[in-house]
């Protein structure tokens, strides 16, 4: 997520240090919020006809098991509540280690600024659709987690998709957790049986990004990283083909959401990948190894993962979507790898964008703070996750044959828009293509 983004670290530490000094609550509630106190903070509702649920899974409590967060169409309900944007503390720990700074102090930050947040999806809400659903598995960027690209999951799911948003846990998540079996000499300390089915015989263990050591070559880590995460989004497919044949699922969570309500709900032709920043790296990933994958979509993609060698082996559609001040001739030389004769490639870039415009931090910052941060760009960022998700829903129509009406901005596949590049802004030497 914060790829080549340490401009974001070194804000959040004078912040961090600014705090530290003395009591500035007023002036910081100043600069969360912008130029004015009236700004509306919060990350959008779901524009699709349909409304949302969310829910977690876990399935097999150990890291070689699946773990991500679900979206969804369900019924109407004014039981079930909105969950928080960012699930526990921890997650403020994860975020304060992979940005460098104190944990105690910038825990009471991060909090500060987004601790009140709620994703736009009822939690646990009942599964309710119409039609079979086709599905997309969602890849977060490095020193994200699950829970930040609700804004764009929330909205798939409004339009009739099932959304599986994938934590990761190859360490390139800032934080994730796991269970593991509680030791014999735990057990007996407790003087609890040795039944190692039961709840009570599991620990929370938590996982934390991974630094680059010093002097160590980041490719190999990387690259690394990008195939486990691939094989984590198959993972994550292959659990919902499972729930959708109706094989019994158990949880390590504990949810309220019934599973078997998702039986034969999936339309198991159409499925999408889809990710942001390294998670579109994992998407390019995901088609190469996995055919059930019919098109992908890449939110400014971070190509450098990837083996030379895998782009003439990726067969599907992919559609990149970039941002106006991320990309770089290297990189957009990479995306033109895999450009064909015989596969739609297509490629668009939205005016006024940064990397962050895609995650939800966009929406839950000032104009003052968050251009500062460069969570902002110069657009609105509302106008532009519409961009992006209309565009998406676009190619997804086209590339998964849906007979839905999202045809209606096929023109935005094209970049046929005030606010819309077609291709790159990057000016491309010949040396780099």
């Amino acid at each position: 997520m914060f790829s080549h983004g340490g401009f974001v670290q070194i804000l959040i530490k004078g912040i961090y240090k600014w705090t530290r000094t003395e009591q500035r609550g007023c002036a910081l509630s100043f600069f969360t919020m912008g130029n004015t106190c009236s700004n509306h903070l919060g990350i959008p509702p779901a524009k699709g006809p349909n409304p949302v649920g969310c829910t977690d899974f876990m399935m097999d409590h150990t890291t070689e098991g699946s773990f991500f967060r679900l979206y969804y169409p369900c019924q109407e309900t004014k039981e079930a509540d909105k969950p928080d944007w960012i699930p526990c503390r921890e997650y403020f720990n994860g975020l304060a280690d992979f940005m460098k700074i104190n944990r105690t102090l910038s825990e009471g930050i991060f909090n500060y600024l987004f601790g009140s947040f709620k994703i736009p999806a009822y939690l646990d809400a009942p599964f309710k659709s119409n039609e079979k659903c086709p599905v997309v598995i969602f890849s977060h960027g490095l020193g994200a987690f699950r829970t930040l690209y609700s804004a764009i999951c929330a909205e798939l799911a409004s339009q009739g998709f099932i959304v599986a948003s994938v934590e990761h846990r190859d360490q390139s998540a800032s934080a994730t957790f796991y269970f593991r079996e509680k030791s014999e000499s735990e057990r007996t300390n407790e003087n609890v049986p040795c039944t190692s089915a039961s709840a009570q015989d599991l620990v929370q263990e938590w996982m934390y990004y991974r630094v680059l050591q010093q002097g160590e070559m980041e490719f190999p880590l990387r690259n690394k990283q990008v195939k486990q995460r691939a094989n984590e989004c198959i993972l994550a497919l292959d659990k919902l083909i499972e729930i959708n044949s109706g094989i019994q699922v158990q949880n390590a969570l504990q949810t309220r959401f019934d599973w078997t309500t998702l039986e034969n709900s999936m339309d198991l032709c159409r499925i999408a990948a889809m990710g942001h920043s390294f998670g579109g790296a994992t998407m390019i990933e995901a088609l190469c190894k996995e055919v059930k994958f019919k098109c992908g979509v890449a939110l400014d993609a971070w190509m450098f993962p990837l083996d030379e060698e895998i782009f003439p082996r990726v067969k599907q559609p992919i559609f990149f979507i970039n941002s106006e001040k991320f990309q770089w001739a290297g990189n957009i030389s990479r995306m033109k790898k895999l450009d064909s004769a015989v596969i739609q490639r297509k490629m668009i870039t939205i005016r006024g964008t940064v990397h962050q415009s895609f995650p939800d931090f966009t929406f839950l910052t000032g104009n003052w703070i968050g251009k500062l941060m460069k969570l902002k760009g110069e657009i609105d960022p509302e106008i532009a996750i519409n961009l992006c998700n209309r565009a998406t829903l676009a190619f997804l129509q086209r590339h998964l044959g849906l007979d839905k009406n999202f045809n209606q901005w096929d023109p935005l596949i094209n970049g046929e828009d005030d606010n819309l590049i077609p291709g790159t802004n990057v000016t491309m030497l010949h040396s780099s293509i």
